[in-house]
């Protein structure tokens, strides 16, 4: 042993206490403190809750909602202290707060590192958000013709059954994207690019370098991050090569813009026509169309994709349910053909869809803001600037008080409250709905832009699959399991066995 460990010894107990005081400081509030701990309270253990909801978050959610239903519960993160309501009329508070006091946009930008991932000319303009609640919510029914279109050639391309009565196997997760892809962007940017396989992989490794990206950035410092990005980031590499790819329609469609103004005949009715029209300043340039369009794949591929798998993995789970459905779709196709009015009358399979996100929604906490000002819930309890306040949807979704028999899966669940209610009071029900007992595309004005079209997709994809194939686990195979990590469910990945359906 060296002479100089004692002094090295003390250096390092003094370090340690150093960082210790500074802790209890950052992370100590009284206004914190008077609210119910799910783990560790002392500002440095703490941490050790904080790694343990990192694999170990839904039972930690769950513990605090049943502890203090109808109350307020806090659980540790790295960076800040989360607070949770537990039960709907406080989270129907968070709903209720104005944006000067809790924000919806930098815990989105945060968790995804924004500012680094998507790297949006103009981080201010959410333009393409009102773009997709609009434009794109009102054409669904004009676009559906193409969206079924492009369903049936990519479903043909990607499971090639043909007329033998072989089982074939597919990776069901990566299939999803795929599709998701094809027919999400027959509506972007239409036909011939939606189809072309370069053009597909750039979206699909996009929307997946953002989520991992956007999670190993954020275990850094700040002031490290920008260096970080520049190392370790192929994003912009990914930016330039959207750019190209949409260089020849953008010039096109910007010379017919300059000749004929907005409109013209054979004007393309897409995402990418009505981004061009609505972009002002540096997001009208090549540049800032790519990003956005990158932006919107992003929004519309990752969760949608996860989402058509986990409602298969139930279904197959749950072969009694295949019958019913399909059922169902022949009567109401019979009745619509395959329109945006079929998707509409096909309560079965959205109550499918509203069930599997009810039980296996791909985030753990909805309604995610952060306090810019002191915030008081309805039951009197004041929150601090600094702290997140969430839902913890994946108890909130699972309350007995709510739900009958909340943790058995049922798939019909919605479509029987649905037959049993009025008309007026029917559509509650649907998967698109929102409200604090139904969280999956989050709550009040900052729900998600895009649900009436991912709902769309995902009942075109399923109603399909359902008529045009017989499906199953592997032998000895079952729904495999998922990941929740931190805030976050991943879905389990496996390959499902399809054949062309037997009469």
């Amino acid at each position: 042993m060296s002479d100089d460990f004692p002094l090295k010894a003390a250096l390092f107990a003094g370090v340690f206490i150093l960082i210790s005081l500074f802790l209890s400081w950052y992370r100590r509030d009284p206004l914190l403190e008077a609210i119910p701990t799910i783990g560790f309270s002392d500002p440095v253990l703490s941490y050790i809750s904080a790694a343990r909801f990192t694999l170990d978050g839904v039972r930690m959610l769950r513990e605090g909602y049943e502890k203090t239903r109808p109350g307020l519960f806090k659980i540790p993160f790295f960076r800040r202290w989360v607070v949770l309501a537990a039960g709907p009329e406080l989270i129907e508070d968070m709903r209720r707060a104005p944006d000067n006091v809790l924000n919806m946009i930098e815990p989105v930008f945060e968790d995804l590192q924004a500012n680094y991932t998507f790297k949006l000319l103009n981080l201010d303009d959410s333009y393409h958000a009102d773009i997709i609640r609009s434009k794109l919510t009102r054409n669904i029914a004009n676009t559906f013709k193409q969206v079924h279109e492009e369903l049936l050639v990519t479903f043909d391309d990607l499971i090639q059954t043909h007329d033998n009565h072989e089982w074939i196997k597919i990776p069901i997760v990566e299939t999803m994207q795929r599709v998701v892809c094809a027919i999400s962007n027959r509506v972007f940017v239409g036909v011939p690019l939606c189809r072309n396989r370069d053009y597909q992989d750039l979206n699909l490794s996009f929307a997946i370098n953002v989520v991992k990206f956007g999670m190993v950035l954020s275990m850094f410092p700040k002031p490290l991050r920008p260096i970080i990005s520049r190392m370790l980031s192929n994003i912009p590499s990914q930016i330039r090569q959207e750019t190209e790819f949409i260089r020849p329609m953008v010039e096109e469609r910007f010379a017919k813009m300059e000749e004929f103004g907005e409109d013209w005949d054979d004007k393309p009715n897409d995402m990418l026509m009505w981004l061009m029209s609505e972009a002002k300043g540096v997001e009208r340039s090549l540049d800032g169309l790519a990003r956005r369009l990158l932006t919107v794949n992003f929004a519309s591929i990752h969760t949608t994709s996860l989402t058509a798998a986990q409602v298969l993995y139930r279904l197959l789970s749950n072969p009694e349910c295949i019958e019913p459905l399909r059922e169902e779709v022949e009567a109401v196709v019979a009745e619509e053909g395959w329109t945006k009015a079929a998707m509409d009358k096909m309560y079965k399979i959205d109550s499918l869809v509203r069930e599997t996100q009810r039980l296996d929604g791909l985030g753990l906490l909805s309604v995610s803001r952060l306090v810019l000002r002191p915030f008081t819930f309805s039951n009197g309890v004041t929150v601090p600037p600094g702290t997140l306040v969430a839902a913890p949807a994946c108890a909130a979704l699972t309350d007995e008080e709510v739900f009958t028999n909340p943790d058995q899966f049922d798939g019909f669940r919605f479509s029987k409250l649905r037959g049993c209610d009025e008309d007026a009071a029917a559509s509650r029900h649907q998967v698109v709905s929102i409200s604090a007992k139904h969280l999956a595309f989050g709550l009040g004005r900052h729900a998600c832009p895009g649900r009436f079209f991912a709902a769309t997709e995902l009942k075109a994809m399923l109603a399909h699959m359902i008529l045009t194939y017989d499906m199953k686990f592997e032998e000895g195979k079952g729904a495999p399991s998922g990941l929740c990590f931190a805030a976050h469910r991943i879905p389990g990945r496996t390959n499902v066995m399809f054949r062309k359906r037997q009469a």
